[in-house]
């Protein structure tokens, strides 16, 4: 071997080398060219999935309206049927003293019913104090025709379940009941606040609301069933209840500010809850003044010549 051939040797061996690792580097790159685009292209697809799915779901509750329960007037619910056959009486309405003048007015010979409006949450204690004290002398004077009533179910305690939104799914079960099975809203909101879960706490589930729907005997059980586990007036009573805190209709310019709150002929009653007898007074007394009112406003009789 000549000297020159064993001089370039070390040197071919070094190019060799230098070639492979500049091969090895070349496809070291082409490989991460390759990952990083997979990488991205895979971004891209979960991002146009995720977009498509918003968009669906955006759009699906977009054309999904509100639904709105039958059988409400103003957000609330008249009582048509009551259970209880021994109550309270309201006092009778004590008959004007009259005149010997000729062209006094004629003494009614009907009292007007008295109306009662009750907004309601179904997580208030309030409420359920309520509720348990009267409801034996509602029924009363319901069932002969001495009051009109009516129930506002609210939600102003949604937060107070644990997060659970206990309030409004009850105010969204009234109202499946008082639409599908109105003959059966007395006894649903009667053993619902009878029985009320305690504040903070989780509340009964919507298969339970549905099962104590069922045992007041709600007609088209599934359907009412169905109407409270998918809580489909959950948006009406989240809405009827900022109504209510914006103004109640038929008064003047009261507006909610608790549950619960009830209204005698328009005028919010701020005596005890549980004291059924001082209730039945400020009934008889509103009563009275709508009594003596329509007396006052009859037309007074002509005399004939």
């Amino acid at each position: 071997m000549s000297s020159d051939e064993s001089s370039n040797a070390p040197s071919e061996r070094r190019d060799a080398v230098r070639e492979k690792a500049l091969q090895v580097q070349a496809q070291q790159k082409r490989t991460h060219r390759i990952r990083t685009a997979t990488i991205a292209a895979s971004i891209v697809a979960v991002v146009a999935i995720t977009a498509v799915g918003v968009t669906w779901a955006v759009s699906s509750a977009a054309s999904k309206p509100m639904l709105e329960p039958a059988n409400a007037t103003d957000d609330g619910f008249v009582v048509t049927v009551a259970g209880a056959t021994e109550a309270q009486e309201i006092p009778a309405t004590p008959t004007p003293t009259p005149t010997a003048d000729p062209e006094a007015s004629p003494t009614p010979t009907a009292q007007p019913s008295v109306d009662i409006r009750v907004y309601v949450d179904y997580l208030s204690a309030g409420s359920g104090e309520f509720q348990v004290a009267n409801s034996t002398q509602l029924s009363k004077w319901v069932t002969e025709g001495a009051a009109t009533l009516t129930y506002y179910p609210v939600a102003m305690l949604t937060a107070k379940s644990n997060g659970t939104k206990y309030s409004l799914r009850a105010a969204s079960a009234a109202a499946c009941v008082g639409t599908h099975a109105p003959d059966a809203f007395w006894a649903f909101n009667d053993a619902v606040l009878a029985k009320q879960p305690d504040v903070d706490s989780d509340g009964y589930s919507d298969t339970e609301l549905a099962d104590i729907a069922q045992a007041a005997g709600a007609t088209s059980p599934k359907v009412v069933r169905a109407c409270i586990e998918d809580e489909d007036f959950a948006t009406w009573a989240k809405g009827a209840t900022e109504r209510a805190l914006k103004s109640i209709p038929d008064t003047d310019d009261v507006v909610l500010t608790g549950a619960p709150m009830v209204l005698v002929n328009g005028m919010p009653y701020v005596g005890a809850l549980d004291d059924p007898k001082e209730f039945a007074q400020f009934v008889l007394t509103i009563a009275s003044d709508a009594y003596y009112k329509e007396a006052s406003a009859s037309p007074t009789p002509t005399a004939t010549p």
